[in-house]
C-alpha cells in the first residue's frame, strides 16, 4: 500500500515480482495517481502527469508481474487534507476481501517524510485495527550498511522531508538483496515510469542508480502507530 506510482518499486519492487514468480498472491495498492509529480503543477498539467503515470506504473507493475491494482484516486500531495474515514473503510473493506498475510507499507516516519507517505501509513493502521485480521504489518526501513550512497540523496533532495526509520541489522525482519535478474526487472520497473526515473538516470548512470536500489529492508513497526502521531516524531 503505497502513495504515488514508483513508491512501490523503489520499496519493495524486488519483493513483489520475486513473491509473484512464485505464485504468491500479490495486490498493490497507490492512493494518488501522480499528478504532482513533474514543476508544472496548474490544473491542467497535473492531469496530464497523472494520466501519464497511471500508464507508466500499469507498465511497470506487468514488468514485476503484479496483476491486481486498485487506485484509491487521492489527489497526490493532498491526502493529509482528505477525509480520512472513507480511506480507512475502503482500505479496511479491501483487507476483508484479500484477506492478507502480510501488508508492506511507509512506516508514520513516511520513508521520506513526504506528507502523502505518513498519511498512508496512518491509514493503513486504522484500517487495519477495523479490519481485525491477523495481517502482519512491515514498514519499508533503512539500516546503515545499505545506504550505500548518501551523496546522491543529498544531491537530489531524496530525504529533504524527513528521514526514513534507520534500523539496527538485529530489528530488521527481511532484507533482501536482489539477485541480478531481480534487480534487473526492478530497474526495468522504474526505467519504465521514466517520467519519474529519466532525469536521475540521465544525471547519474544506470550502473550508480541500480545500486541505490539494490537491497529492500522491512521492519515490524518499531512502536504503537498511535505514540508516533501523539509524540510527533518522524524515526
Amino acid at each position: 500500500m503505497w502513495a504515488h506510482p514508483d513508491d512501490e518499486t523503489y520499496l519493495s519492487g524486488g519483493l513483489a515480482a520475486t513473491l509473484a514468480d512464485r505464485g504468491h498472491r500479490v495486490v498493490a495498492v497507490t492512493a494518488t495517481r501522480g499528478g504532482a509529480g513533474g514543476p508544472d503543477t496548474t490544473p491542467q498539467v497535473r492531469a496530464e502527469t497523472a494520466r501519464t503515470r497511471t500508464a507508466e506504473l500499469e507498465e511497470a507493475l506487468r514488468v514485476l508481474g503484479i496483476t491486481e491494482h486498485v487506485w484509491l484516486d487521492y489527489d497526490d500531495g493532498r491526502c493529509a487534507e482528505a477525509d480520512s474515514e472513507p480511506a480507512v473503510r475502503r482500505l479496511a473493506r479491501l483487507l476483508q476481501e484479500v484477506r492478507p498475510d502480510t501488508i508492506v507499507t511507509f512506516g508514520p516516519d513516511g520513508f521520506t517524510g513526504h506528507p502523502d507517505h505518513r498519511t498512508v501509513s496512518r491509514w493503513v493502521d486504522q484500517a487495519l485495527t477495523r479490519f481485525g485480521g491477523t495481517a502482519r504489518l512491515l514498514h519499508a526501513v533503512a539500516t546503515e550498511q545499505d545506504r550505500v550512497d548518501p551523496q546522491l540523496d543529498i544531491d537530489f533532495g531524496v530525504f529533504a522531508l524527513g528521514q526514513p526509520r534507520i534500523c539496527e541489522p538485529d530489528d530488521v525482519v527481511l532484507r533482501l538483496p536482489l539477485n541480478p535478474e531481480s534487480l534487473r526487472r526492478k530497474v526495468s520497473a522504474l526505467q519504465a515510469q521514466e517520467s519519474q526515473t529519466a532525469g536521475l538516470i540521465a544525471a547519474v548512470g544506470i550502473d550508480r542508480f541500480t545500486a541505490w536500489g539494490a537491497v529492500e529492508v522491512l521492519a515490524e513497526p518499531a512502536v504503537d502507530a498511535a505514540d508516533w502521531w501523539e509524540i510527533g516524531v518522524s524515526h
